[in-house]
């Protein structure tokens, strides 16, 4: 039998909050239940707003948990050549495309459409759809676009990624969509549309990134906050197009504000060191967050 991996992996880009204490301690606690491993991956591919000092502000914070992982810790970073070889293999397919619209001429193109009555599309988590417009481009215009230098990413072209796959895509899930959604679950990848992959200067968007260090460090278990529901369904046919393994899927609970708005490092809420510089205990933090204090 494989042995279950579980993982926790955070971006190091600011202070981990009540909501990043639960998914992990949840890991922990479901790998321990399992018999299993416990991973602590650093996604850092965004290396601008990912710095080393906050990585280690992480790690304190989930020591100080009472959590225990193995070593070393993967970082993205330092893996972009992993990346690099699964995007080449989506180039080579024809699955992928340079998308060159900025995000001024998408938003003038959207405008105008909207300006005729119509809503455009939106992805399940509320952005406008991509128009795709240069999915068309000839070879010739792409490289010539390149060559002059206009930054790009690389997008998947869904439709023909979907066609590629063929039949229904599903996942095993264990917890539940925002709609109750459990077992099996069907995949609805036509929803994101041209989802980013890779960069000009990073080969990996945190989709591609994702199922590539899950099928690399054995990952069987994904336990991850709600609001990734809707993303295993782009997961699911990048795992089908590159041949990777299908771990099973636990969307759990998010910690909320007084507003009933998730937590979030950009807008401040108190993180895990504050928590803890004001003198609250594990055992607090434990309690905060419903968690059971032997997870601690």
């Amino acid at each position: 039998m494989t042995c279950p991996v579980f993982r926790f992996a955070p971006s190091p880009n600011g202070q981990l909050h009540l909501g990043h204490a639960y998914s992990a301690l949840l890991n922990q606690e479901m790998a321990r239940e399992a018999g299993g491993r416990f991973l602590v991956r650093m996604e850092d591919i965004d290396v601008t707003r990912c710095t080393p000092e906050l990585e280690r502000g992480v790690l304190r914070d989930l020591a100080w948990l009472g959590l225990g992982w193995e070593k070393p810790v993967r970082r993205q970073s330092e893996h972009f050549d992993d990346y690099r070889a699964a995007l080449d293999r989506l180039i080579d397919a024809d699955l992928v495309y340079p998308a060159f619209m900025t995000r001024g001429e998408v938003r003038a193109r959207i405008a105008e459409h909207e300006a005729g009555g119509e809503r455009w599309p939106r992805d399940p988590d509320g952005a406008p759809i991509y128009p795709g417009e240069d999915r068309h481009m000839s070879s010739r215009e792409r490289q010539a676009l390149i060559d002059e230098g206009a930054p790009y990413a690389w997008r998947l072209d869904m439709s023909s990624a979907i066609a590629h796959v063929g039949g229904t895509l599903c996942w095993d899930e264990t917890g539940q969509g925002p709609e109750g959604e459990t077992g099996q679950v069907q995949a609805k990848p036509e929803n994101w549309g041209d989802v980013v992959i890779g960069r000009k200067e990073i080969p990996a968007s945190y989709h591609l990134s994702v199922v590539v260090d899950d099928a690399l460090q054995g990952v069987t278990d994904v336990v991850r906050g709600r609001d990734l529901f809707h993303s295993t369904a782009v997961h699911r046919v990048l795992q089908e197009l590159l041949g990777l393994p299908v771990p099973h899927y636990h969307h759990h609970d998010l910690i909320l504000d007084d507003d009933g708005r998730k937590l979030s490092k950009s807008r401040g809420d108190t993180s895990l060191a504050a928590l803890r510089d004001s003198g609250a205990t594990p055992d607090d933090i434990a309690r905060m967050i419903g968690a059971s204090s032997s997870a601690v």
